[in-house]
């Protein structure tokens, strides 16, 4: 920059000091913290208007100069607004660990803890650098460190874990701040293929607010690590819909209220350490919030209504029954449905082994959207593309166990995503007769149907919301072919996980395709069930009724 230039730089200063008040100091201190990686300013323009305009651009944390590139992108300077829920000093303008907190990670990566009693000390020390106050902190979490590693794993099983796991895990954090450096650098990108480049920085995905986050697997294991240690802050997640993400809860549970599911969804997640810290995998995850505006109006995408499915012409999907299995194994690249808790994650780092849960545990990276995914209302869903599966499993709920490893051999698109999509949707819980009426059927396949739009891949499904729902199987199953068949997905794979409720189910579903139905016939059927079902004129279950017909 020539002279003229600061002078220029010096009365734009000024002139903008009134203007940014008490976030001048910020200002300031990244325009002087920019400007030094800005020494061709001279190249991109002799106007020193256009020249000024830059340079407040890249203090106000717009734009970055990549020397290397000679080209203007968004910087890795973070935008705390965006995500305050990031540890202590990472979550600044330049991300770096506080002092005491580098020291203890650097024990950690030495290999010097070598017990859980040691474990819990240095995770309360950790917690202590960063100011984070004790009261958050289950009160019985350092007990179940303690008596995890110290009681339930074995010699063997320690001295693998404190030799190798954990100082690989200290490392990892050690890399924390270059990671989160090199993510925003690279957070603009052309997800969708169409030359429009949208930002997938990590940041809150608010709820009305649809958006998506790309994460290295890399970044992922290290966001995890920092639940592991109980690094994030908790006190203000709960006011903003999010859920809790630290480790605490997990392992207090082993010691207060002792269950072989909980021991078992540990293990889990540490067989999903030990695989990373041995070979870290290079893909990338994504986690985008999908919304369905409430407005229903021609400035609105619209709601389809009652009349646009009954007048639908559309031919139903095939569809294919599976007894047994789970929605997880199957190989066709379908979207699986996630039967979730309107907060994403449900009981999985507390009590509770669910169908949800068991996902999130087979394939921990999914945990990380927790961090930045407020709970979901009734118009949106979640859908994650790209997780890796690490761990096998047998049983449900609490006969689940951990059964060893997984190696997920999925192929990768162009982006470095595992092809395996999860969408995650609720349900209404509990809803009793009221699931019959009209406008909750309605409610239902809208949900499921616009979500489910997209691409041309099938979907991978089971009962949602029935079992402790409440939801009646037979419906759900009709208001998910429905959807799956009007968003024009190819097939659909219905997993009944041995429920009786559905042992007709492939009897039904032949008899229905072999009449050709389009989706208004079968939505017109479904209709005049539900209208009598609710009126007390039929107590007979849908399947039942239909085949009368």
């Amino acid at each position: 920059m020539r002279q003229n230039d600061l002078l220029i730089t010096s009365w734009g200063i000024s002139s903008i000091k009134l203007e940014l008040g008490h976030t001048f100091p910020w200002f300031l201190s990244t325009l002087f913290k920019t400007v030094r990686h800005f020494p061709e300013l001279d190249k991109i323009s002799p106007n020193l208007n256009l020249r000024w305009f830059i340079l407040r651009r890249i203090a106000a944390d717009k734009f970055y100069w990549d020397i290397k590139d000679q080209r203007l992108t968004m910087p890795f300077l973070m935008d705390t607004t965006n995500l305050p829920y990031l540890p202590q000093g990472i979550r600044s303008l330049s991300p770096s660990w506080p002092s005491r907190v580098l020291k203890i990670l650097t024990e950690l990566g030495s290999g010097r803890v070598n017990s859980g009693h040691h474990l819990s000390l240095a995770i309360a020390n950790l917690r202590d650098a960063l100011n984070l106050s004790s009261k958050s902190v289950a009160p019985t979490a350092f007990d179940g460190y303690a008596r995890f590693f110290d009681q339930v794993m074995s010699r063997d099983q320690s001295s693998k874990w404190f030799q190798e796991v954990l100082p690989a895990l200290g490392n990892l954090l050690l890399r924390f701040p270059s990671l989160l450096e090199t993510h925003f650098r690279n957070s603009d990108m052309d997800v969708h293929g169409d030359g429009t480049v949208v930002t997938t920085a990590l940041r809150l995905l608010d709820s009305q607010q649809p958006g998506i986050v790309f994460l290295s697997q890399e970044l992922i294991a290290a966001l995890l690590g920092c639940s592991f240690f109980c690094l994030f802050p908790v006190s203000e997640r709960r006011t903003t819909h999010l859920q809790k993400i630290n480790f605490d809860r997990l392992f207090a549970k082993t010691r207060n209220g002792y269950t072989q599911e909980q021991d078992n969804k540990i293990w889990s997640i540490l067989h999903y350490f030990q695989r990373i810290c041995s070979d870290m995998p290079k893909g990338m995850v994504s986690f985008e919030r999908k919304v369905l505006p409430f407005k229903n109006d021609s400035i609105h995408i619209s709601y389809p209504d009652a009349n646009f499915w009954s007048t639908s012409v559309t031919p139903l999907c095939n569809f294919e029954v599976h007894y047994s299995g789970g929605i997880e194994d199957q190989s066709s690249e379908a979207v699986e449905v996630d039967f979730a808790d309107p907060y994403y994650g449900g009981l999985v780092l507390g009590m509770g082994c669910l169908q949800e849960e068991i996902r999130f545990l087979i394939s921990p990276e999914l945990i990380a959207g927790m961090l930045f995914l407020p709970a979901m209302a009734d118009n949106e869903a979640i859908e994650i593309v790209g997780v890796e599966r690490f761990s096998s499993y047998t049983g449900y709920s609490s006969s689940f166990q951990f059964s060893g490893d997984y190696v997920d051999e999925r192929d990768v698109d162009t982006l470095g995503r595992r092809k395996t999509t999860i969408v995650a949707i609720d349900a209404l819980e509990r809803p009793g007769m009221s699931q019959y009426m009209a406008d909750s059927i309605l409610r239902h396949v809208i949900h499921a149907g616009i979500l489910w739009k997209g691409n041309n891949i099938g979907v991978a499904t089971g009962n949602w919301g029935c079992g402790v729902f409440g939801g009646d199987p037979e419906i759900k199953t009709i208001i998910q072919w429905l959807a799956a068949s009007q968003a024009r997905r190819p097939f659909l794979l219905y997993y009944t996980f041995g429920l009786g409720a559905l042992k007709s189910l492939h009897e039904v579903v032949h008899r229905i395709s072999t009449q050709t139905w389009t989706v208004g016939n079968l939505w017109k059927m479904l209709i005049k069930y539900s209208t009598m079902r609710s009126k007390g004129e039929t107590n007979v279950g849908f399947f039942q009724w239909l085949q009368e017909r």
